[in-house]
Protein backbone atom coordinates (compact mmCIF):
# COMPACT_ATOMS: atom_id res chain seq x y z
CA UNK A 1 0.00 0.00 0.00
CA UNK A 2 1.35 3.46 -1.21
CA UNK A 3 2.13 6.11 1.80
CA UNK A 4 0.37 9.00 1.59
CA UNK A 5 1.88 12.97 1.58
CA UNK A 6 3.42 12.79 5.26
CA UNK A 7 1.73 16.15 5.74
CA UNK A 8 -1.60 18.95 5.19
CA UNK A 9 0.19 21.45 3.46
CA UNK A 10 -1.91 24.88 4.04
CA UNK A 11 -0.51 28.12 1.62
CA UNK A 12 0.31 31.42 2.64
CA UNK A 13 -2.76 32.54 0.59
CA UNK A 14 -5.07 30.42 2.05
CA UNK A 15 -8.41 32.18 3.36
CA UNK A 16 -9.40 30.31 6.24
CA UNK A 17 -13.07 30.40 7.38
CA UNK A 18 -15.03 32.45 8.69
CA UNK A 19 -15.35 32.62 12.90
CA UNK A 20 -19.31 32.96 12.10
CA UNK A 21 -19.53 29.29 10.69
CA UNK A 22 -17.82 28.40 14.35
CA UNK A 23 -18.88 28.47 17.78
CA UNK A 24 -16.47 30.68 19.47
CA UNK A 25 -16.05 30.99 23.30
CA UNK A 26 -16.35 34.90 23.94
CA UNK A 27 -13.38 34.68 25.52
CA UNK A 28 -11.64 34.44 22.04
CA UNK A 29 -13.42 36.37 19.78
CA UNK A 30 -11.05 39.28 19.91
CA UNK A 31 -7.93 37.77 19.10
CA UNK A 32 -9.26 35.70 16.21
CA UNK A 33 -9.94 36.68 12.95
CA UNK A 34 -10.11 33.46 11.12
CA UNK A 35 -9.86 29.42 11.74
CA UNK A 36 -7.10 27.85 9.29
CA UNK A 37 -7.14 24.13 10.49
CA UNK A 38 -10.48 22.47 11.13
CA UNK A 39 -10.96 20.36 14.24
CA UNK A 40 -12.31 17.41 12.49
CA UNK A 41 -9.03 17.33 9.96
CA UNK A 42 -6.79 17.52 13.13
CA UNK A 43 -8.60 14.57 14.57
CA UNK A 44 -8.51 12.47 11.19
CA UNK A 45 -4.42 13.33 11.07
CA UNK A 46 -4.37 12.31 14.99
CA UNK A 47 -6.02 9.05 13.96
CA UNK A 48 -3.52 8.55 10.76
CA UNK A 49 -0.84 9.13 12.62
CA UNK A 50 -1.85 5.95 15.58
CA UNK A 51 -2.83 3.75 12.37
CA UNK A 52 1.11 4.63 11.13
CA UNK A 53 2.44 4.34 14.61
CA UNK A 54 0.94 1.01 14.97
CA UNK A 55 2.14 -0.23 11.40
CA UNK A 56 5.57 0.91 12.34
CA UNK A 57 5.80 -0.60 15.86
CA UNK A 58 4.73 -3.76 14.19
CA UNK A 59 4.12 -5.74 17.87
CA UNK A 60 6.63 -3.93 19.49
CA UNK A 61 5.94 -1.87 23.03
CA UNK A 62 5.08 1.39 22.46
CA UNK A 63 6.28 4.19 25.16
CA UNK A 64 4.18 7.04 25.34
CA UNK A 65 5.59 10.12 27.44
CA UNK A 66 3.65 13.46 27.03
CA UNK A 67 4.89 16.82 28.19
CA UNK A 68 2.70 18.48 29.96
CA UNK A 69 0.92 20.60 29.89
CA UNK A 70 0.36 21.98 26.64
CA UNK A 71 0.57 18.36 25.14
CA UNK A 72 -2.23 16.62 26.91
CA UNK A 73 -4.62 17.07 24.52
CA UNK A 74 -3.33 16.56 21.55
CA UNK A 75 -1.85 13.12 23.63
CA UNK A 76 -5.20 11.67 25.30
CA UNK A 77 -6.59 11.96 21.49
CA UNK A 78 -3.65 10.05 20.09
CA UNK A 79 -3.80 7.27 22.81
CA UNK A 80 -7.71 6.60 22.45
CA UNK A 81 -7.23 6.30 18.88
CA UNK A 82 -3.95 3.80 19.67
CA UNK A 83 -6.31 2.19 22.52
CA UNK A 84 -9.04 1.41 19.63
CA UNK A 85 -6.83 0.10 17.37
CA UNK A 86 -5.27 -2.42 19.61
CA UNK A 87 -9.07 -3.50 20.80
CA UNK A 88 -9.88 -3.88 17.48
CA UNK A 89 -6.86 -5.39 16.00
CA UNK A 90 -6.10 -9.00 15.44
CA UNK A 91 -3.07 -8.33 17.59
CA UNK A 92 -2.05 -6.53 20.78
CA UNK A 93 0.79 -3.84 21.63
CA UNK A 94 1.75 -3.26 25.08
CA UNK A 95 1.72 0.16 25.58
CA UNK A 96 3.52 2.20 28.69
CA UNK A 97 2.03 5.93 29.29
CA UNK A 98 4.48 8.44 31.50
CA UNK A 99 4.40 12.09 31.70
CA UNK A 100 7.23 15.02 32.39
CA UNK A 101 7.35 18.59 32.63
CA UNK A 102 9.30 20.55 31.13
CA UNK A 103 10.55 24.29 31.62
CA UNK A 104 12.08 26.25 28.76
CA UNK A 105 15.00 29.09 30.24
CA UNK A 106 15.71 31.22 27.43
CA UNK A 107 19.87 32.23 26.72
CA UNK A 108 20.51 35.35 27.22
CA UNK A 109 23.23 35.70 24.17
CA UNK A 110 21.46 38.06 21.74
CA UNK A 111 22.07 38.66 18.19
CA UNK A 112 22.02 41.82 16.64
CA UNK A 113 18.37 41.44 16.06
CA UNK A 114 18.13 41.23 19.57
CA UNK A 115 16.41 38.13 19.64
CA UNK A 116 17.10 34.96 21.87
CA UNK A 117 19.50 32.50 19.92
CA UNK A 118 19.48 29.68 22.06
CA UNK A 119 16.71 28.05 24.02
CA UNK A 120 17.69 25.27 26.64
CA UNK A 121 14.96 22.93 27.78
CA UNK A 122 15.07 21.79 31.40
CA UNK A 123 13.21 18.68 32.84
CA UNK A 124 11.98 20.16 36.24
CA UNK A 125 9.92 16.63 37.10
CA UNK A 126 8.65 13.38 36.13
CA UNK A 127 5.20 12.43 37.63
Amino acid sequence: MARCSPCVMISDEEPGYDLDLFCVPNHYTEDLEKVFILHGLILDRTEKLARDMMEDMGGDHIVALCVLKAGYAFFTDLLDYIKVLNRNSDRFIPMTVDFIRLDFLRATVMTSQQVPSQSLVVIISQL
